[in-house]
């Protein structure tokens, strides 16, 4: 029944040329994993082994993972980090909490001390340099903990140092605009979880019928409108997307975000949107090359 519902682990690959890495960073590469919701339900032994299995093979610099880590108890992070400590790569693994994380506070500090205590940095509004002084990798706190304070946290690094944000909520593309985003790495959208082939998921349809009622009607469809409380953009549910900025201050360059589908799941479960991984390669791009 687990299967029929998540559908087979897919990895995805992203490589991304970017401007101002270093020449020993050429070639850097990262492995993301999000959204686990550790429940037997939502995360089958199996798939989470697959995944560890596959991350493993590909022996990266660093795995990243972005939050929701559980649904709801936080018992099955015990179970989770049995597992996750068994990663390997060159550099550590690092991770952010997501909104299922978070409350109450007694989850937020057992997920925290139980990850530290598998060997995993937990970022929280922080920024490290785990790879040299020429990358920084940047956590941040979820939007819905009220503390996600990228003007506290992006002016800290120097401007011509590429930087990795993680950032569970791919909603906060809108907030980091002002600054250097070389690539926002985010889940909790969960692909949309429940898709259908030629049109979309059933959220982002739903998310764009709701943008087209007049507003003066939108308090009369509650169902759609707790769909843009879970996202405001669900054209950015999964994969890799250029977010324009105003530019004034800032050059030519825009910000990236890839949105990972995520692993776990909850009721009613996936269809056409299987669980995912990604492999994301890093490259020294020069001025005039376009990014790929």
């Amino acid at each position: 029944m687990h299967s029929l519902f998540t559908g087979p682990l897919t990895v995805e690959s992203l490589d991304l040329a970017i401007e101002g890495l270093p020449s020993s960073m050429d070639g850097l590469k990262f492995i993301q994993m999000s959204d686990f919701h550790a429940d037997r339900w939502g995360l089958s032994d199996q798939l989470l082994k697959q995944s560890i299995a596959a991350s493993n093979r590909e022996y990266p610099d660093l795995v990243l993972l972005t939050g929701d880590f559980i649904t709801s108890k936080p018992e099955p992070i015990d179970r989770l980090t049995a597992q996750l400590k068994n990663l390997e790569s060159r550099h550590g693994t690092y991770a952010i909490l997501g909104n299922h994380d978070l409350y109450p506070l007694s989850n937020r500090s057992r997920v925290i001390d139980t990850l530290t205590r598998a060997g995993i940095t937990v970022l929280w509004n922080e920024i490290c340099y785990p790879c040299g002084p020429g990358l920084a990798l940047v956590g941040f706190a979820d939007v819905r903990s009220r503390e996600f304070l990228p003007s506290d946290v992006m002016p800290q690094i120097p401007a011509d140092i590429p930087r990795i944000v993680l950032a569970h909520n791919p909603d906060c593309a809108e907030a980091l605009k002002p600054w250097r985003v070389d690539l926002q790495l985010s889940g909790h959208t969960h692909g949309g979880q429940i898709c259908i082939p030629g049109l979309g998921s059933v959220p982002a349809v739903a998310t764009r019928s709701y943008n087209a009622i007049p507003s003066s009607l939108r308090r009369y469809i509650p169902g759609l409108r707790s769909l843009t409380r879970i996202s405001q953009n669900w054209d950015w549910e999964r994969g890799y997307h250029e977010i324009s900025t105003d530019r004034d201050s800032r050059g030519d360059r825009p910000n990236y975000l890839y949105t990972n589908r995520g692993l776990g799941t909850y009721p009613p479960g996936r269809f056409f949107c299987t669980p995912e991984i990604t492999r994301i390669q890093l490259y020294r791009k020069s001025k005039s090359q376009p990014v790929s």
